[in-house]
């Protein structure tokens, strides 16, 4: 039987192309007989089996981050999942969420399934996130990617990468201090939708069920219940809504009126807002 000879180079090869640990690597290209691309199945394997034990793991901790295109006219979010935050915090995870964010950024994938099969060096997002998983151990889930599309887009990270918004306006000469008043407004008030005509009809059927079962437990006639619950949602709307909440920095104004404040042609056209928690 011929014994194989796995070099210090073999393995920092492996090492580079994989992100697997040294003797992870050293031991994938023992099993394959030193065929490279044997050894990246086994750690592919090694990654799905790991994957697959830790299926019923929470993966709640990560990074949430943003880019916008040199153009300014896209923006993007995604969210990278693990399970701890001493993996989360770790510089190279942030690295290789920042190749995803890089890689989305530039394909401008149509869906998170396509951006998956897209390639960063050449392996596909998905395999990397299996090879991830077989370094570290841990669960490992790219589980939120978001575009927004504009005349001028523009993205806030809030410190400690587990929240961003990015937010599109009608042209492309807004300040970058209104946009980000804006994009701040939405990290920090977390509206549901960008003016009331685009809430969800599941969650307004929720909210008024909830006004509706409160004003009953309240001994409010039944007969009345939908007026009360109409009354809520207006509230709802104002809360919950972008354009009709009251601006963060100024309650006496609408996020809305306090960009036509600044120019009355200025219109938000899209946001997007996604959190850890």
């Amino acid at each position: 039987m011929t014994t194989v000879t796995i070099t210090a180079a073999d393995v920092n090869k492996l090492r580079s192309t994989t992100g697997a640990g040294m003797m992870d690597c050293k031991k994938a290209l023992t099993e394959s007989g030193g065929d490279f691309e044997k050894a990246i199945d086994y750690l592919r394997k090694k990654g799905q089996k790991v994957a697959a034990n830790r299926g019923d793991r929470d993966a709640k901790e990560g990074q949430v981050i943003a880019k916008v295109t040199a153009d300014k006219k896209r923006g993007t979010i995604i969210c990278l999942n693990c399970e701890t935050d001493f993996v989360a915090i770790n510089a190279d995870f942030g690295s290789f969420a920042n190749s995803i964010l890089e890689t989305a950024n530039s394909t401008n994938p149509s869906s998170i399934d396509e951006l998956k099969e897209n390639a960063i060096d050449g392996i596909k997002i998905s395999d990397r996130i299996l090879d991830y998983v077989a370094k570290i151990g841990e669960k490992i889930e790219l589980s939120r990617y978001e575009t927004v599309n504009a005349e001028y887009v523009y993205s806030y990270i809030h410190p400690g990468n587990k929240l961003a918004t990015i937010v599109g306006f009608n042209q492309a000469n807004v300040s970058e201090e209104v946009a980000k008043n804006v994009a701040m407004q939405a990290a920090a008030m977390a509206p549901v939708a960008l003016d009331k005509g685009d809430v969800d009809a599941s969650t307004l059927e929720r909210e008024v069920e909830i006004a509706k079962d409160q004003a009953r437990q309240e001994g409010k006639p039944e007969e009345m219940l939908e007026k009360i619950a109409q009354g809520k949602i207006q509230k709802f709307y104002k809360e919950s809504t972008l354009l009709n909440q009251e601006y963060i920095k100024d309650n006496k104004m609408t996020v809305n009126q306090y960009v036509k404040s600044i120019d009355k042609d200025l219109a938000i056209t899209d946001f997007k807002r996604v959190s850890l928690v």
